[in-house]
């Protein structure tokens, strides 16, 4: 069995303890310092599907990347992260891509896969995610926003702003932690993807924290929400990442309503700077323009440079 987040894996600062498990023989993840640790050559780096069918698409771009047993081994208990902050269209996780990760997990022998949030019931109710979870056989497990004793305290040592997170106790209880967001626009920074994400499992208290009076307009304080995020993924690194680019606002966000650019893409990697990147590119925009994108490459949790990752794509 997969060995337990633990709270001091999770914060050791001197080694790299490395949750080594039986995932093929291509990698072994180190879910909390953000390094992969190749001991195979990896064929692709980010993997896109596009096409109608948002179930078998999702299916299509993990397989492109070796196949979900490759990601989580047999008996784990798995941690999803879809993203439900509006019912607008464009602005959640499609349930169908939610469906179909779940399936994959369970296909590869899960044992337990958990939906973990701090939104309310609503949310989920309102965006349909209720549904797609509860339906395939998984766990909606809602922590109570307003309770922090449902949180627990997180030193963030390569933290340059941020110095503590404080992460859902919840999250602990997990071997595996598959990142499932959606890419749209952003009030402030103009662009969400794998990284912002990761707010969803940090308290609303501490996110809080993240946000300046005037972070929509003035430039520190964006800087000051981007680098917030680039230190919160210096703790916790997601074993894989399934993007919903099928559907998404390049207004308005991150909440909506806005204008609608529908790619019909999902896409899949590990490395969340290099996903998040390309994931620019479909919202006419550069990596380099993003301030958060550039602090997560300054951190070392990935490569920005799309001529330097190997990306494949296909339609169905």
């Amino acid at each position: 069995m997969a060995k337990k987040i633990g709270r001091r894996e999770f914060v050791k600062k001197s080694t790299q303890i490395v949750i080594s498990a039986t995932i093929g023989s291509s990698f072994i993840y180190d879910l909390m310092d953000g390094s992969v640790h190749a001991s195979g050559q990896q064929t692709v780096d980010i993997a896109v599907s596009s096409g109608s069918d948002y179930i078998e698409s999702a299916v299509r771009a993990v397989d492109l990347l070796g196949g979900i047993e490759k990601f989580v081994p047999k008996n784990s208990k798995v941690a999803i992260l879809p993203n439900t902050q509006s019912r607008h269209p464009g602005t959640y996780t499609k349930p169908e891509i939610v469906r179909s990760v779940i399936r994959m997990c369970k296909k590869a022998g899960a044992k337990e896969v958990n939906c973990l949030s701090w939104l309310t019931r609503k949310h989920w109710e309102g965006s349909g995610l209720n549904k797609a979870v509860e339906e395939e056989g998984a766990i909606l497990k809602l922590i109570d926003m307003n309770d922090e004793s449902l949180f627990k305290p997180v030193p963030v040592p390569k933290g340059k702003v941020l110095k503590e997170a404080r992460i859902m106790k919840e999250f602990f209880n997990n071997d595996i932690f598959i990142n499932i967001p959606i890419t749209k626009d952003h009030a402030g920074n103009k662009f969400t993807g794998t990284m912002k994400n990761l707010m969803g499992l940090n308290s609303r208290k501490s996110n809080r924290t993240f946000h300046k009076e005037d972070w929509k307009t003035n430039i520190s304080s964006i800087e000051h929400l981007d680098q917030c995020i680039a230190d919160l993924n210096t703790i916790m690194k997601p074993t894989l990442c399934v993007v919903d680019a099928t559907e998404f606002i390049t207004t308005n966000g991150p909440m909506g309503p806005g204008k609608l650019l529908k790619p019909q893409k999902i896409v899949a990697g590990v490395d969340r700077v290099a996903v998040d990147a390309y994931l620019t590119t479909l919202l006419g925009m550069e990596a380099k323009d993003i301030i958060m994108i550039n602090r997560g490459y300054d951190h070392k949790l990935g490569e920005i440079n799309l001529q330097k990752v190997k990306i494949k794509e296909i339609k169905i």
